[in-house]
């Protein structure tokens, strides 16, 4: 008699955890992460990316189109962004600031790529695979961010593209950039921008920059996650750095840019190179 109750009971007991192994089961099949956006970079995507040309932060080199002077390559399955060195200056009519202001002539030539009007998300995890051909170097300064989709920057496509950098609806997040001398050869910096006033005023650079590490000349994945009300830097999928408490304040739709300029008139010679081999964009299905 025992013997059967004993028996029955483990039988209930394991009809209960098969029972719970399922609903743990279901529960996590439905609440994951999932892609909604991915570039393997076989081919250039237009439906995914254009180039952006315009003139910021006194950069030194000229953001050109269709990866001319090589700036931009897409082989062997990965994106090429260079920064070129040519042997003469030459015009840059189309690189504009924002106060209307014409990029000199320079020697140096370069590509910025925004997926604006293209490819726009709110919250979620953006990432990208990268690696770099060279690190270290006086006024190096690719990156890897994101900017709120109302910015009034060109490509000015829809009416409602008219907030100024940094107010809401044209936030800024850094999630990968690396600033030459001052990250050595494994230095590079991820942060998020909130405005100090209006427009006149820029936006608060320091307060939620985290300084991070990692060996550059080889590819990493390099991510931004909205946790809760937090935004949170990973490294290879791994939390390397976290602002507190601002994530709503830059939850809204956002494009993603690649690009890599120069910050420094210091001379250069030959190809900076950002090599991505994909790109993403992550929801969190609840």
């Amino acid at each position: 008699m025992k013997k059967n109750i004993l028996i029955t009971s483990l039988i209930i007991l394991a009809i209960n955890s098969t029972s719970c192994l399922q609903i743990v089961k279901k529960y996590n099949s439905k609440n994951k992460w999932k892609i909604d956006f991915i570039d393997h970079f076989d081919f250039f995507n237009e439906e995914n990316w254009q180039d952006q040309l315009l003139w910021v932060n006194n950069e030194d080199q000229c953001y050109v189109r269709d990866g001319q002077f090589n700036t931009r390559e897409v082989s062997d399955g990965s994106l090429k962004l260079r920064l070129v060195s040519l042997d003469y200056e030459r015009d840059c009519n189309d690189n504009i600031s924002k106060f209307g202001e014409q990029h000199p002539a320079t020697r140096y030539v370069s590509a910025r790529l925004a997926s604006k009007n293209l490819k726009e998300f709110t919250g979620g995890r953006w990432t990208a695979r990268i690696k770099f051909n060279k690190v270290g170097e006086k006024g190096m300064f690719p990156a890897w961010w994101l900017l709120g989709a109302r910015n009034n920057e060109p490509p000015v496509q829809e009416k409602n593209e008219n907030i100024c950098w940094p107010l809401p609806g044209s936030g800024e997040i850094d999630i990968m950039e690396h600033h030459g001398e001052h990250g050595g050869q494994s230095g590079y910096v991820g942060r998020s921008i909130l405005p100090l006033g209006d427009c006149d005023d820029g936006g608060d650079w320091w307060t939620n920059q985290v300084n991070l590490s990692s060996k550059l000349t080889d590819y990493n994945q390099y991510s931004v996650e909205w946790m809760g009300n937090d935004l949170v830097y990973k490294l290879n999928g791994i939390e390397v750095g976290r602002n507190v408490g601002i994530a709503d304040k830059l939850l809204e739709p956002m494009f993603a840019i690649l690009n890599y300029a120069k910050i420094s008139n210091d001379y250069m010679h030959g190809e900076w190179e950002m090599e991505v081999d994909w790109v993403k964009h992550e929801k969190w299905l609840d």
